[in-house]
C-alpha cells in the first residue's frame, strides 16, 4: 500500500487577538509544542484604543496540518479570528529590510546602482558606508542582499512579512 504525502504550501496567516501580555509567547508556544516552524512573524497594534493587534505569521505546511493550526489558534481564548490569507486568494505581502553596504571606488558606484535598480532608498551614508531602505517580496530582498554580498555587504535587519487582502473585505 502507497500512501501520498501532503504538499507542503507556504501560508500566510492573519490571527485578530486582544493586545495583551504573553498573548505572542502563547501562540509560539503553540507552534512550538506541536513542532512546527514560523518563518516569519510580525504583530502590531491596530485599534485606535490599544486593545487588538494583528500577529502576521507565515508558515508551511501540509493541507492538513495547516488546518490542525488554525484550529488550535482559533481555541487560544485572546484570539477573536484566524485568517489563511493563502487560501482566501488574493492579497498583498511585503517586508522592509535595512541593508548596510561597505565599500569605496567601483564597489560603491555598484552598490548604488544595484540600490537604484531596487529601487532601494539610501538612509545614511559616510565616505565608506551605506545604510539602504528596501521594501518589496521577500524574494526581491533575497535578491537585493545576495547582490549586494558581492559589493561589501556587511548587515542585514528585516522586519518580517506583513500581509493584507485585497479588495473592500477587511480580514
Amino acid at each position: 500500500m502507497h500512501i501520498k504525502e501532503e504538499a507542503i504550501e507556504r501560508h500566510t496567516l492573519a490571527v485578530i487577538v486582544d493586545n495583551e501580555p504573553g498573548i505572542l509567547a502563547r501562540i509560539a508556544g503553540l507552534f512550538t509544542a506541536r513542532g512546527y516552524n514560523i518563518e516569519s512573524l510580525t504583530v502590531t497594534d491596530i485599534s485606535e484604543d490599544d486593545l487588538v493587534s494583528r500577529i502576521t505569521i507565515v508558515t508551511s505546511a501540509s493541507p492538513n496540518v495547516m488546518e490542525q493550526i488554525i484550529a488550535q489558534l482559533e481555541r487560544l481564548v485572546p484570539v477573536h479570528k484566524v485568517a489563511d490569507l493563502t487560501a482566501l486568494g488574493p492579497h498583498v505581502e511585503r517586508e522592509l529590510a535595512l541593508v548596510k553596504v561597505a565599500g569605496t571606488g567601483d564597489h560603491r558606484i555598484e552598490a548604488l546602482r544595484l540600490a537604484d535598480v531596487y529601487r532601494a532608498r539610501v538612509i545614511d551614508a559616510t565616505i565608506e558606508s551605506f545604510v539602504f531602505e528596501v521594501t518589496g517580496s521577500s524574494d526581491k530582498l533575497d535578491t537585493f542582499v545576495n547582490l549586494m554580498r558581492e559589493v561589501g555587504l556587511v548587515d542585514v535587519a528585516r522586519t518580517g512579512i506583513v500581509a493584507i487582502s485585497r479588495g473592500p473585505k477587511g480580514t
